[in-house]
């Protein structure tokens, strides 16, 4: 079958070949300016927010129809299933979500943005039909903004997660990736390639590499990509080779002014440019772009420690504990018993921690170790496989037969709860130290107790003990630069995952 050019069409599928383009497609050279070299989106891509629109306006129709239904029958047997209350409502709800841009490419599939999105759509549909509720005096608007609305939410975002995983599975096979072309220095570049393999779910693929001197460290290649052409002829080669993403790392040979020819050069090739900042760890909402005299300046705002999100988290810490110690009781209750019948000891074990601001606390865990265990690391000091100032060691024969079971799926945790009760830890934080490990902090380290220490955090879903000491540091730092209270849902999301699959946990 052909098109109505004469060309044959080719049959499309969700999933593209590895790399993200679409099969037999051939890049075109000697291109003039403003002509793309490929479609500015990938093929799967519209396919994947098409998936993502029907998935959202699916659920928000499901909750009004179910939920608002079954709230309007309680209040009147009589009344029909599609009332103007929910007609207005379904109206409010789907527009919000298109004022907050929640099906905009550039967040589907990565980071807390995604969600963060979503949630102000919710809270400002809910503000709004609250409002509208108040102006026409409508009583009946109450439930639909204290129930219909929350539980719309609730059916939304965990279908955004279950497409995500899609979208991820699918990036780990080595499809659905942009192709990123990457050009500055080798040490930046470099550790651009690392982290973008370590962290396919991204879904960049540097996929060629431009240098000051056409030069990697490997004389044609960097890590495995090559590299085709010095920082002069980047457009040139982004344009030829059809990149989605160029990503731009610190090197001396950018000026404001190359980089301002380099985006004119690069406008209508279908290539987004991205601009890697020398504060590599700084993101999220501190990053501001303001323009002042016609500059565009990056502002980088004074991490956040106190005000209205922090009265939020500790409210969340309080009643998130006192709820998850009722529920979990039985489970705490039955470890107990199947300590105390295991071996001698105490059921709780008590040890001195560091806390926010170097303040030291008393944290509680199930004790999973012989009596006196501390007392054996001398002992066991050469068989050490932890990594900085971690003592951790995979087989310790310190682990009781109940102890084992429980670190593996970190049961042995819950009792922190009664310590985020207290005050002094949160739900979710950096690791809280030893009193001998933050005396030997380095003054960057020192950084992780600005905050409380947490039950969980980015190290713990992010291969806890399997991590290097310098890269459980990074993420501890990462989340005290960038904290808000959407990531702290997701690593709540993501900690579920991390305890039933056992992974680094020993």
């Amino acid at each position: 079958m052909r098109d109505q050019v004469g060309l044959p069409r080719r049959r499309t599928s969700l999933w593209p070949a590895p790399g993200g383009q679409r099969r037999g497609t051939k890049p075109r050279r000697s291109l003039p300016a403003g002509e793309p070299s490929y479609p500015p989106v990938a093929g799967w891509e519209p396919r994947y927010r098409t998936g993502v629109l029907l998935s959202d306006l699916f659920s928000v129709l499901f909750g009004v129809l179910v939920v608002g239904g079954f709230v309007t029958y309680r209040v009147d047997p009589t009344s029909p299933l599609l009332t103007p209350t929910a007609v207005v409502t379904f109206g409010v709800l789907v527009v919000s979500l298109m004022v907050n841009r929640v099906w905009n490419l550039a967040i589907l599939g990565q980071g807390a943005e995604e969600f963060r999105r979503l949630g102000r759509a919710f809270v400002a549909a809910s503000v709004v039909l609250a409002l509208g509720g108040l102006l026409f005096d409508i009583t009946r608007i109450r439930p639909w903004v204290f129930i219909v609305v929350p539980a719309t939410a609730l059916l939304v975002f965990p279908m955004r997660y279950v497409l995500r995983q899609f979208l991820h599975r699918a990036r780990r096979e080595g499809r659905c990736l942009l192709p990123v072309m990457a050009a500055g220095n080798v040490e930046t570049i470099r550790d651009l390639i690392t982290r973008t393999r370590g962290a396919t779910h991204l879904g960049w693929r540097v996929a060629a590499v431009c240098t000051t001197d056409g030069m990697g460290e490997d004389v044609t290649e960097i890590d495995g990509v090559p590299v085709v052409g010095q920082l002069r002829d980047l457009a040139t080669h982004a344009r030829r080779g059809g990149y989605r993403i160029v990503a731009v790392t610190p090197d001396a040979y950018w000026t404001p002014k190359r980089l301002q020819q380099l985006a004119w050069k690069l406008e209508g090739s279908g290539a987004e440019m991205v601009v890697a900042p020398v504060l590599m760890e700084v993101a999220g909402p501190r990053l501001h772009v303001d323009a002042v005299l016609g500059m565009p300046l990056l502002r980088v705002s004074a991490p956040s420690f106190t005000g209205v999100r922090r009265v939020v988290k500790d409210v969340f810490d309080k009643v998130g504990a006192a709820l998850l110690l009722t529920l979990l009781s039985p489970v705490m209750i039955a470890v107990m018993l199947a300590i105390a019948i295991d071996t001698r000891g105490p059921v709780f074990y008590k040890q001195r921690r560091v806390g926010k601001d170097g303040r030291e606390f008393t944290i509680i865990k199930f004790r999973t170790m012989v009596v006196n265990a501390h007392k054996l690391v001398t002992q066991l000091a050469e068989q050490n496989e932890g990594h900085g100032l971690l003592f951790k060691m995979r087989k310790d024969p310190r682990v009781t037969r109940v102890g084992a079971i429980l670190r593996r799926y970190s049961i042995d945790e819950l009792p922190q709860l009664f310590n985020v009760l207290a005050g002094p830890m949160s739900l979710v934080g950096p690791r809280p130290p030893l009193p001998e490990e933050s005396a030997r902090y380095a003054p960057d380290v020192r950084r992780r107790l600005l905050v409380k220490p947490g039950l969980t955090g980015l190290w713990q879903v992010s291969g806890r003990s399997d991590l290097p000491w310098e890269e459980a540091v990074r993420l501890d730092l990462r989340y005290v630069e960038d904290w808000s209270l959407a990531l702290d849902a997701v690593i709540l999301w993501k900690t579920f995952r991390a305890v039933f699959t056992g992974q680094g946990a020993y």
